[in-house]
């Protein structure tokens, strides 16, 4: 005999639903999946060593043994949800290593059997099978674990073949169910027992109590019954020393109240310790829903659950009430009484609930997805020993009333209050919450600012989720012991301090409006292990490098880092994470921003005064207002004073130690002989009274042209510069071809001042006269010079005097 492998029924399940989440359509070498490829034969190309099939979901409608022959290394095949309609074992007698075989959803109506040594799992349920189809070959599948079969009748001879085989789980499916003989399941030998029955038949009531003597772990699905609760068959009390069952679930359950009930009472005596029952409606003919018809079970069930039982626990899931014509307190009584750990009675639109008469049992309590109000448990002081109580999804309003119907609840550690309509306005009442209470789940309320003036003193975990909160206040009462706070999906604007969570480890502030958090977090927040932060509108500015440089100190703290931190603002940044955005330390930093800059200007205003007195800029800026000053001088005299007509040739400038020459040469040269030239010199035409400044440019304006005698001396005189920058002030003002130089004497460059700039550009840009040395060319240089003044001037009377 080969040793079994590993590979259990829910290894399968899983690596099919895997396989086909993950590689819908791709072969390898020990997995192939062909499911949803419209197959109509099973394809040839499979590989070899194929150990999982997946042909699921096509059209295939035969199979045959040189499909299967070479795979034998296969060891599950998934052939459901096709249209095979005759199952021969012998297909796979070449696949030894078959362990795992799925034929469900098919068209099968025959099966011609052969056993298979190694089978665990073997599912032939949703077919067209009339008996169960059991060979007596399935006796040897000593392995088989589940088995899945289909049926519309049942005998007690279909299960001989497989009575001793020690089974995990019997799914049987049951539609258009005909016949059961009582008695039948009992002989099966299961922990797990799994009926569907047909959807619009009345249910088989046999098959639920012959179900409970056979398995520990009972579920029915579709259990109606629309005969009158007179016709219905009601259970032996000799079927409760037979009970096996300790977990039974009911799904789709449509009966009338008076069925319900005595199935709870079969259940209430019998081992169950378990009741699950889902999509329940219960309802009645009208003319017998009345009071008095209820009465007597009613009584019996109230006398009944003051007892214990082994039922533990009770839940009840998506119940619809079709009975309107009794009174429902009495209802609520038998539930509030019940003598069980745990009840769960949700989405059943229950308006309210009694509290118990006496000291309750209950530990769990779970009526979510219901219509409870504020009026829920009101100074009830029978529920001492509850420890969890779920109530979302409700209509409960005031926290203050919730705190309140706590405060009887002297073992309570867990309340889920979220999904309600829950506010508080810090009434001046002060909250009184259970001492035990540790965990606190009041998320998707309407709760703002106040809420942190009622809370549980001692609480450990408190979920404020997806509320109206924009600031945590800094007096509210101190949680010394709180460890996890999730305040997500609010509206606050910076992170929480933790002056009054000492204890804090865990906090959640994800999607709220922080637009730049504070980075001294950690240091208020010491004991803090993970900050969940992310999925908020971060203004990536200065402020949040801050923040940035806090992720890298904080050695991993901050949850969900970096893929949750984006840039929201502003927009150019948007969606560029944190981690990516970065800033200059001179821009982020306002003092040193401040000193650049005061450096920078005081460098640029050094620079310029520098400039100023190496260029002599206060020089030609007294010169140029000078020039302004006589210019609106002249344009105000009187008329008879103003005019701007040549009286001279030109003007002469010169340095006093050349005046020797200018008067000895240049003045007697040019003044003598025919054609006269009438030269401005400052000694003889200076008008005595007004400022040199203005004789010299009314000399300029009045001479045709302007000579500079150049030398030595001239650079180092300075009246001498301020005739020069006037009279290259007029070349450019009056566009003119104005000034002549004369070279009297070579002058080196570096005996040229820097504020002689104008000078050193006309002599390196304009033709200048040099004095010649020898003696034989002055008179070449005075006619050059004389025909560069040659001019005839106006009369004037001036110049007639």
């Amino acid at each position: 005999m080969r040793s079994l492998t590993n590979i259990s029924v829910f290894t399968y399940t899983f690596a099919f639903t895997l396989w086909n989440n993950i590689q819908p359509t791709v072969e390898d070498e020990f997995m192939a999946n062909y499911s949803s490829s419209s197959l109509t034969n099973v394809p040839k190309t499979i590989p070899v060593h194929t150990q999982v099939l997946d042909l699921s979901h096509n059209r295939i409608s035969g199979l045959s043994i040189p499909e299967f022959i070479y795979l034998s290394d296969l060891q599950v095949l998934n052939l459901s949800h096709n249209l095979i309609t005759l199952l021969d074992f012998s297909v796979f007698i070449f696949n030894e290593n078959l362990e795992y075989l799925d034929l469900s959803y098919n068209n099968i109506s025959k099966v011609c059997c052969l056993t298979l040594a190694y089978l665990r799992h073997l599912d032939l349920s949703f077919n067209k099978f009339i008996a169960l189809p059991i060979c007596q070959e399935f006796g040897n599948m000593f392995h088989l674990e589940y088995i899945g079969l289909s049926a519309t009748m049942i005998r007690r001879s279909d299960f001989r073949y497989i009575r001793h085989l020690q089974l995990h789980t019997v799914f049987l499916t049951l539609e258009n169910f005909s016949l059961y003989e009582p008695q039948s399941l009992t002989v099966l030998t299961t922990r797990n027992l799994h009926i569907v029955f047909a959807e619009n038949q009345n249910f088989t009531f046999p098959l639920l109590y012959d179900g409970m003597s056979t398995s520990e772990n009972l579920k029915i699905v579709n259990l109606r019954y629309t005969l009158s609760y007179r016709h219905f068959p009601s259970p032996s009390l000799m079927l409760l020393k037979k009970i096996k069952t300790t977990a039974l679930m009911l799904d789709a359950v449509d009966l009338q109240w008076p069925i319900i009930l005595q199935i709870f009472m079969l259940i209430w005596y019998s081992p169950v310790e378990r009741l699950t029952v889902t999509n329940l409606s219960f309802h009645g003919p009208v003319e017998e829903l009345t009071e008095h018809a209820f009465l007597p079970l009613l009584s019996s069930v109230e006398q009944l659950i003051s007892l214990d039982g082994s039922m533990k626990a009770l839940t009840l899931e998506h119940v619809r009430n079709k009975v309107y014509y009794f009174n429902q307190g009495i209802l609520y009584r038998q539930f509030s009484e019940l003598n069980i750990a745990n009840l769960t009675i949700a989405d059943a639109y229950m308006p309210h609930m009694l509290c118990p008469n006496r000291t309750s049992s209950f530990q769990y309590i779970n009526f979510s997805h219901n219509a409870l109000t504020d009026e829920l448990f009101q100074n009830c002081g029978t529920l001492v020993d509850l420890k969890l109580l779920i109530l979302k999804k409700n209509k409960f309003e005031s926290l203050l009333k919730v705190s309140s119907m706590t405060s009887h609840m002297k073992s309570l550690k867990y309340l889920d209050m979220s999904n309600n309509l829950l506010r508080h306005d810090g009434a001046e009442v002060r909250c009184q919450w259970a001492e035990s209470l540790t965990e606190l789940d009041l998320s998707s309320n309407l709760l703002a600012d106040a809420v942190f003036e009622c809370l549980p003193a001692n609480v450990q975990k408190l979920s404020l989720q997806n509320n109206q909160i924009s600031n945590v206040p800094r007096a509210m009462v101190e949680l010394k012991s709180l460890e996890e706070l999730n305040l997500a999906s609010n509206r606050l604007a910076d992170l929480p301090g933790c002056s009054s969570f000492t204890s804090l480890q865990f906090l959640n502030i994800e999607m709220n409006s922080i637009l730049t958090p504070s980075a001294d977090f950690f240091q208020s927040c010491p004991r803090v292990r993970e900050l969940q932060a992310g999925h908020n509108p971060f203004k990536c500015s200065c402020e949040l490098q801050a923040f940035i440089r806090l992720e890298r100190q904080a050695g991993g703290k901050l949850f969900g880092w970096p893929a949750a931190y984006e840039c929201e603002y502003p927009e150019s940044l948007r969606g560029t994470q944190l981690k990516d955005f970065h800033l200059s330390l001179l821009a982020c930093n306002t003092t040193l921003l401040l000193v650049t800059a005061l450096l920078l200007t005081l460098l640029l205003v050094g620079a310029v005064a520098f400039l100023c007195i190496y260029l002599d800029v206060p020089w030609y800026v007294r010169m140029t207002w000078q020039w302004t000053q006589t210019k609106r001088r002249a344009r105000h005299s009187r008329p008879g004073e103003q005019g701007n007509i040549l009286q001279f040739h030109a003007f002469i400038s010169y340095s006093e130690r050349d005046s020797l020459w200018v008067k000895n040469e240049l003045i007697p040269n040019l003044e003598k002989g025919e054609g006269c030239v009438q030269l401005c010199q400052h000694e003889r035409n200076f008008v005595p009274g007004k400022s040199i400044v203005e004789n010299i440019i009314n000399c300029i304006e009045k001479s045709y042209k302007s000579i500079f005698v150049l030398s030595p001396n001239f650079v180092q005189s300075e009246w001498c510069h301020y005739e020069l920058y006037f009279a290259h002030h007029k070349l450019f003002s009056e566009n003119s071809n104005s000034l002549i130089l004369i070279l009297l004497e070579p002058i080196p460059p570096y005996l040229i001042p820097a504020r002689y700039h104008k000078l050193k550009a006309l002599m390196a840009k304009r033709t200048y006269l040099e004095w010649p040395k020898e003696r034989s060319k002055h008179a070449l240089f005075w006619a050059n010079l004389r025909a560069a003044i040659s001019i005839d001037l106006p009369v004037s009377g001036e110049a007639n005097e």
